[in-house]
Parts: C-alpha cells; sequence; structure tokens
C-alpha cells in the first residue's frame, strides 16, 4: 500500500536532518494518513478512503465528498476517487436532464 493521499496525491517528501554541528542525512517526510470513511449525499454512500488529515480538513472546507471531488483535479485522484467522481457527475447529469 503506498503512502499517498487518494484525493489529494500528496505523498511522501525528501529533506535532511540537520545536527547541532550541521551534519545533514537524508530522510522522509510522510503524510499523516488516515482511513476514514466519507460519507456521498448525491450518490447515498459511503466510501472508505486513505486520506491525509490535511486533505479531510479540506474535504469539511469545501462541504463534503461531493463538493471537494467536483473541484479537484482528475490529475491528483486515485483510480477510486477518480471512479467516484465519474459516478457523481453521471448522476447530476441524470437529475439535471
Amino acid at each position: 500500500m503506498s503512502r499517498r493521499c487518494e484525493l489529494s496525491g500528496v505523498g511522501p517528501v525528501v529533506g535532511n536532518n540537520v545536527s547541532h554541528a550541521n551534519n545533514k542525512t537524508k530522510r522522509r517526510f510522510l503524510p499523516n494518513l488516515c482511513d476514514v470513511s466519507l460519507a456521498s449525499e448525491t450518490l447515498g454512500q459511503t466510501y472508505k478512503l486513505r486520506i491525509a488529515a490535511k486533505t479531510l480538513r479540506s474535504v469539511d472546507h469545501v462541504g463534503g465528498l461531493d463538493n471537494y471531488l467536483l473541484k479537484a483535479r482528475d490529475a491528483g485522484l486515485s483510480a477510486r476517487a477518480a471512479k467516484i467522481k465519474r459516478a457523481l457527475k453521471k448522476k447530476q447529469a441524470e437529475a439535471a436532464a
């Protein structure tokens, strides 16, 4: 299982540990991933996703999973999240017609 957020695409970042003597050694900064269940109001289902805590705050701020996915770029989404987004767009198109 990769250490990558399914909604925002946030992954590990490389940096340095810097000692008091200014010695530098490589290290990785890992995202704070959480296993959460998010509800889609349009589709009437809940989805289990592995997302970063920062992304969870963004989902709450925007107003839920549906609004977040509709505003998100496809490049950052995982295959599962892109599939949910396609289903949302299809459901909205059916409701509009």
